[in-house]
C-alpha cells in the first residue's frame, strides 16, 4: 500500500490552492456530512473531532497544486457579491491573501 503513488491532487480548503474556509460549509450540506459522519464545524470552520480531514481530490496524472496569490480588493468585491457575503466577512476570512490593507 504504501508504494502506490497517487496519481493527482487533494487540495483542502484553508490552505494554498483554495484558501476560503467558508467553502467547507457548501461541502459539508451538499455530502451531508455532520449527518452522515458525525463530523462537525466549528465558527471558525475547523473539523471537529480534530483528526478529521477533508478535501476535494481530482485523481489525474497532470493535476498539479498551485498558489492562489495576493488579491485585490476589486476582486474580494466580485467574490464577496457571487458568495452573497458581505465584503468585511469575507476580508476576515481571506485576510492571509489580501494584496491590501482593510484599514
Amino acid at each position: 500500500m504504501h508504494r502506490i503513488r497517487y496519481e493527482g491532487i487533494r487540495p483542502a480548503a484553508g490552505y494554498p490552492t483554495q484558501p476560503d474556509h467558508t467553502e467547507k460549509t457548501a461541502m459539508w450540506t451538499l455530502g451531508e456530512v455532520e449527518e452522515k459522519t458525525g463530523i462537525k464545524l466549528t465558527e471558525s470552520l475547523a473539523m471537529t473531532p480534530a483528526a478529521a480531514v477533508s478535501g476535494l481530490y481530482f485523481s489525474h496524472p497532470k493535476a498539479t497544486y498551485f498558489s492562489v496569490g495576493k488579491i485585490t480588493r476589486e476582486q474580494v468585491e466580485d467574490y464577496a457579491g457571487r458568495k452573497e457575503m458581505p465584503v468585511s466577512e469575507v476580508e476576515r476570512w481571506l485576510g492571509p491573501i489580501l494584496g491590501y490593507d482593510t484599514d
